[in-house]
């Protein structure tokens, strides 16, 4: 060990001093880890309810909130009286007002022997409408974007909740011991920032580790200090020891202190993830063919599709719940055509190569592969081409992991204003994601501040209709 550690040993650190001189390298990694030394894994495999039609979860979000009736919602009367008021009343002013109905821009087309209706946005992705579960009648409590994508990612627009990613490792734990349960590529730092991926309450080691952040490019997006070519590992494990008898020896003195405990286990995991992270976080050994399915080779699209084969490549091994973000261009309260033409160009390859590999593979029967933003948008017109946001009606799509292939549930009015048939709230798609993984979200409970809570809080229905 080097002189500056030894002339710490000789000395009474307090925990600050102690946290400083050790944590280098680690503190990145604070929201994952494994328990001390002796004792079982917080991110150990665990039993869920019953038998799990999906293993794993990979969440593409389309951060701003896309256009259902430009993307899966086909309204041929949009088309019909485009121009025209809306013939019932508008939800109230969200954002500023909107005026009569606009038509969609992009011509819409059966595909598959589903006949699912897709735009000419995702061409790609409209040849695997037989293996995607449409859900056409979705809609949230919120119509701000920072309530939204707390409502869609936590199940509460008002309270600092763990996220979704958080609730399914505490339930399940993970299948790699050597790697963080809940990843999350790329993710906003806006609209709640970190609280979309966080664990709150629930202890440390079932938040969401990033792996870059928005305006990082992909192929430059790093778990931070994850390679250590200083020091051998033998050393740092001696470092770690001394660091985390400290650590241990203070919890005894203090009692229970989880911002100490999370720092324990994370520790731990910092170290293994050595042997395994850099590997994963590069796709290098990925054949031309794999990267050419993805779109890598296409300045467009290269950028997504790196997010979308490292969340194959995650998922692939063991991790639990990985998300990947489209951040944040979804959001055209003008330029519609312009810019939701751009956003789906960067997307669809990637999405549909996606699915094809998982489906090659034989990962995507038990991988629930999730697609959708924070809100839609309304038909009625906002400036001269934009559309303004639209928590009442809105399309996500589900593919694998015990879904129905083929299915659109669920219905909007004539205009895509509202959800009118088989409603499904944020609440209901969490239940219902739970109960695919072979969790009850009525039983998936903890304990804090003296009383349960839940991921759907007291809410919440499985929608059985959508489960193969």
């Amino acid at each position: 060990m080097n002189r500056h550690w030894n002339s710490y040993l000789n000395q009474s650190l307090s925990r600050r001093e102690m946290l400083r001189v050790s944590s280098t390298g680690f503190g990145a990694l604070a929201f994952a880890g494994l328990a001390a030394e002796g004792k079982d894994s917080p991110l150990s495999v665990k039993a869920p309810h019953f038998t799990p039609k999906a293993k794993r979860v990979i969440f593409l979000f389309m951060h701003g909130g896309p256009s259902q009736v430009d993307t899966y919602d086909w309204k041929p009367l949009l088309k019909r009286d485009h121009g025209k008021p809306l013939p019932f009343a508008k939800r109230k002013v969200v954002s500023a007002e909107t005026f009569n109905l606009m038509q969609s821009p992009w011509s819409f087309k059966q595909y598959g022997q589903s006949g699912a209706w897709v735009s000419e946005l995702f061409p790609e992705t409209a040849k695997m409408v037989d293996d995607l579960c449409f859900i056409k009648s979705m809609w949230g409590s919120n119509s701000r974007h920072g309530g939204a994508l707390l409502e869609l990612h936590t199940g509460s627009d008002t309270f600092v909740r763990p996220a979704m990613g958080s609730w399914i490792t505490y339930g399940l734990g993970t299948e790699n011991q050597s790697m963080p349960g809940f990843v999350t590529i790329c993710p906003t730092q806006s609209h709640g920032g970190a609280n979309n991926f966080g664990s709150a309450f629930l202890p440390a080691p079932y938040a969401g580790t990033a792996i870059g952040s928005v305006g990082i490019a992909a192929k430059d997006a790093r778990i931070p200090f994850i390679s250590n070519r200083e020091t051998p590992r033998d050393i740092q494990r001696m470092e770690i020891d001394y660091a985390q008898q400290i650590n241990r020896k203070q919890l005894e003195s203090t009692g229970p202190d989880r911002a100490l405990e999370g720092r324990i286990e994370s520790f731990e995991l910092a170290f293994r993830m050595q042997s395994e992270a850099p590997e994963l976080q590069t796709i290098d050994g990925e054949s031309d063919a794999t990267k050419k399915l993805y779109g890598i080779d296409d300045p467009m699209c290269e950028d997504f599709a790196r997010q979308c084969l490292m969340a194959r490549r995650l998922s692939e091994k063991g991790v639990r719940f990985v998300q990947v973000s489209h951040t944040y261009k979804w959001d055209q309260h003008a330029d519609l055509k312009r810019d939701h033409a751009q956003n789906a160009r960067e997307v669809d390859k990637p999405i549909a190569g996606l699915l094809q590999d998982l489906k090659a593979r034989g990962l995507l029967k038990d991988t629930l592969v999730l697609w959708g933003g924070e809100f839609g948008r309304t038909p009625t017109a906002q400036a001269a081409d934009g559309r303004d946001h639209n928590p009442e009606a809105f399309t996500m799509w589900m593919a694998g992991g015990g879904v129905k292939a083929g299915l659109s549930y669920g219905e909007t009015d004539d205009y895509g204003y509202y959800s009118v048939v088989n409603k499904v709230h944020f609440h209901d798609l969490h239940a219902t994601m739970l109960h695919l993984l072979g969790m009850d979200h009525l039983k998936l409970t903890y304990r804090y501040a003296g009383r349960d809570f839940r991921l759907t809080d007291v809410h919440g229905h499985v929608v059985k209709d959508i489960i193969a």
